[in-house]
């Protein structure tokens, strides 16, 4: 082994151990915002230097077991590599297509505000509010519920319902998020369903007043220039979550 293969092997080990160590970590968290249901839903990553397998919490588990150390490792055919325990169907037919894609984080959840407000005739997360205007053009809507997703034909569909857009809200279902990073996708969706929260609580007493058009062109341009600043606010987020589980005695860095 030549010492640069050396150094990509080494730099490849300490991104997957980060990797499974922030998976984890959204796992346990989902579990603190009220978003896990049961032993269903699904967070999935690709594994850094293995673009053909994604890492994926064992079918079973209760996601406070869910460890960097017990994540397991599925092909893209859905076959596990590396691991014990089994993949749940529905993850490997929703989120196969999607890393097919070259997508790199997946966070499926069926969240209460966000999967009451899939369930609505107008299922769309407006701009009413802060959070929806940041939030409103990166949805991709399927109004056409299929059943349980248990095909790599329908997970097809929903990757090509949401083609370059970033956030999945899927009707009488649930949501899906994604990211370059597990901070990205959890950050979306953390704000996703502080959006809906807010958007159902305020439908309910009445009328919703809609933030302005020209508000709206100037924070869109304003979130177009400041990426970076959006960047590192994200980053900063998922790092406070980390260190609050870690203070709280939590194992999911193991």
């Amino acid at each position: 082994m030549t010492s640069n293969t050396l150094r990509t092997h080494n730099s490849d080990r300490e991104q997957q151990i980060n990797a499974r160590i922030d998976l984890a970590a959204a796992h346990r968290q989902a579990v603190n915002d009220g978003f896990m249901e049961g032993i269903d839903n699904h967070f999935t990553l690709t594994v850094p230097g293995h673009s053909d397998r994604f890492y994926l919490n064992a079918f079973g588990l209760h996601w406070l077991e869910v460890k960097a150390s017990n994540l397991i490792e599925v092909g893209l055919d859905g076959q596990v590599v590396a691991g014990n325990g089994m993949a749940n169907l529905s993850a490997v037919s929703i989120h196969a297509p999607m890393h097919r894609r070259g997508i790199a984080c997946v966070l499926h959840t069926h969240m209460p505000y966000a999967t009451a407000l899939s369930q609505l005739e107008n299922m769309t997360l407006e701009p009413s509010s802060q959070n929806g205007m940041v939030l409103h053009e990166l949805i991709a809507y399927d109004y056409d519920y299929k059943g349980l997703a248990t095909t790599q034909e329908e997970g097809e569909r929903l990757a090509d319902v949401l083609g370059n857009k970033k956030i999945l809200m899927l009707a009488n279902h649930g949501v899906v998020t994604t990211g370059e990073t597990v901070a990205e996708a959890y950050h979306r969706l953390y704000f996703l369903e502080r959006a809906a929260m807010t958007q159902m609580i305020a439908s309910a007493a009445g009328k919703r007043r809609m933030i302005a058009g020209e508000v709206l062109a100037n924070s869109r341009t304003l979130l177009q220039t400041a990426k970076q600043e959006f960047s590192d606010e994200v980053n900063l987020y998922f790092n406070a979550v980390k260190r609050v589980l870690t203070a709280g005695g939590s194992d999911y860095a193991e």
